[in-house]
């Protein structure tokens, strides 16, 4: 058993839950299952599900954070300090439990405020607590955790929903894989700072403002899942998790018992949220006994849910109970238990990488390639970069997405897909993963990293070496698919010395291949003090055809 504590710290209010957790369920779900065998498409790996969690401890503190940050830009030093006094009564919960592991993260009001990082250090010095700001793409991760743990979702396809304070993040998944995910800037504080007054009821004409926003925004995440979906028929389920999801299940259960649990009657919905618009936050306090701190923030959230329903249309939202801390819970359950799940992240990873590529129209079948002379080319080195599990599966989505850049143009590619990378989600990635991944993409040809360089000067100094490291790497790689044309099938490396001995499957008619390769063998030298040399039982002596340079 372990003793497990997550704290969630929204723009609306900071929550602590500690629970006991029991060893997971083996057997259908497929802890123990054999590492031989390939993971299943989307990154949909069977995970084995824990018994439910004994609660030992929760509390609750109604501190707004995003108060001011979505209109200022900044966290209030007030905010900041009522924080900061809260951590400190969690920090002592969780020493009086004797917690085995906890987890602090924080969303979109920490992530969006210029102080947020004099917020971190202020809860690392004054509570002892280390604060995690984390992006939208990873809290879409974690709650899909957490529902994937309630809802038995099966083969079906469900629309998760989750609306927080600052953002709400939409995820689309087909039985328990993701296959779409974006965070968007809509949320219930951020729409009650920006648009209404807390004291007054929400008339007509900031009720077709609300709307308007939350269309707009919405938009092009819901087109794009509605493509995915090729139409709203394909979907089976709407989901939604949050604070305010819990309450409107509570004002409005559907009617009948659902496999599912809880839900909100959509219909009946609608008729409460016109019923709430034209009340005061004092008055819908006073008539649905709700807390202050939700009085205000319930019209959005049910003004968000009444906009995705007219583009998804579904009698009931299934409200499963579970939210952002819960998906931490889970999170560091396998981590307690299981320990890091490579083979899992990898799969994610890749899926991810797909998605983004697919996006931008890029040559999948390089991109594989790549990746799959990267990864052993990788393992073959392993004796000399020293790198671990972790840094291959980046290698990977560095190798997959090195070319993205081209939908911008050709020439100057590289920049481009660095470009790419760093300004788009990745689920899997922390933001530090997804510059390291940036960068080694980036440097695949031209002129290698450089201090001169703004975005790698800004790496940490163990990212700046991974990154020399794994973009040697990537161009002998690429390399072997030199004219994007499969001339080469297989690839392996042995160490001789100083040397790497490369040993080359694949057509005859691969010269221009080889000589790259060995041209573009430079920054291997200079990375892990390695030549390069092919060795095949075919000579390979001739010269490269007229102006071919090894620049791709």
């Amino acid at each position: 058993m372990a003793r497990l504590a997550a704290i969630d710290i929204g723009s609306n209010a900071i929550r602590l839950r500690i629970v006991d957790v029991e060893p997971p369920a083996l057997g259908a779900f497929g802890a123990g299952r054999d590492p031989a065998l390939p993971a299943p498409p989307g990154g949909a790996l069977d995970a084995p599900r824990f018994h439910p969690f004994r609660d030992v401890h929760a509390d609750r503190a109604p501190v707004r954070l995003g108060r001011d940050v979505f209109t200022k830009g900044e966290l209030e030093p007030g905010v900041i300090g009522a924080a900061c006094e809260a951590l400190r009564r969690f920090r002592a919960a969780m020493d009086a439990a004797k917690v085995d592991r906890y987890r602090a993260v924080a969303t979109s009001a920490a992530r969006e405020a210029r102080n947020g990082d004099l917020f971190v250090e202020r809860a690392a010095r004054e509570a002892g607590v280390h604060v995690e700001i984390i992006e939208g793409v990873e809290e879409a991760r974690l709650v899909q955790l957490a529902v994937r743990e309630r809802v038995a979702l099966g083969a079906r396809t469900a629309l998760l929903i989750d609306i927080g304070g600052g953002s709400t993040e939409l995820t689309l998944l087909r039985g328990r894989g993701a296959v779409f995910s974006r965070s968007l800037p809509v949320g219930t504080v951020r729409l009650v700072e920006t648009f209404l007054d807390a004291r007054r009821p929400v008339d007509a004409g900031h009720r077709r403002l609300l709307e308007e926003y939350v269309d707009r925004v919405t938009a092009d995440a819901t087109r794009d899942i509605v493509e995915l979906l090729c139409g709203g028929a394909g979907l089976d389920l709407l989901v939604g998790t949050g604070g305010n999801i819990e309450t409107l299940a509570d004002l409005c259960p559907a009617p009948g018992a659902l496999p599912e649990g809880r839900a909100i009657d959509v219909p009946a919905m609608l008729r409460l949220l016109d019923e709430m618009s034209a009340r005061t936050p004092e008055e819908r306090a006073q008539v649905y006994g709700l807390r202050p701190d939700r009085a205000d923030t319930i019209v959005p959230a049910a003004a968000i849910l009444s906009r995705i329903v007219q583009v998804f249309p579904q009698p009931a939202i299934i409200a499963p109970g579970v939210g952002l801390k819960e998906g931490v819970l889970v999170d560091l359950a396998h981590a307690h238990f299981l320990g890091p799940d490579f083979r899992g992240e990898a799969a994610a990873v890749t899926d991810a990488c797909v998605r983004l590529g697919r996006r931008y129209h890029f040559d999948e079948q390089h991109g594989a390639l790549v990746a799959r002379f990267a990864e052993r080319l990788f393992d073959d080195l392993a004796p000399r970069h020293r790198l671990g599990p972790r840094d291959r599966i980046l290698l990977r989505a560095a190798a997959l997405l090195h070319d993205v850049g081209d939908f911008v143009r050709y020439e100057g590619h590289h920049k481009h897909s660095y470009y790419v990378i760093i300004h788009s989600d990745l689920m899997g990635l922390t933001p530090e993963e997804r510059a390291l991944v940036a960068n080694v993409a980036r440097y695949h040809r031209k002129s290698p990293p450089s201090m001169e360089h703004d975005n790698f000067r800004a790496l940490s100094r163990e990212a700046r070496s991974k990154v020399k490291a794994m973009a040697s790497i990537l161009r002998i790689a690429d390399a072997l698919d030199r004219e994007h044309r499969a001339k080469v099938a297989g690839v392996s490396g042995r160490i001789e010395g100083d040397t790497l001995v490369l040993e080359v499957q694949g057509a005859e008619d691969r010269a221009l291949e080889e000589w790259t390769v060995v041209a573009k063998a430079g920054m291997l030298r200079d990375a892990l003090g390695l030549e390069v040399r092919i060795a095949d039982a075919t000579p390979r002596s001739h010269p490269p055809p007229a102006g071919a340079l090894p620049g791709g």
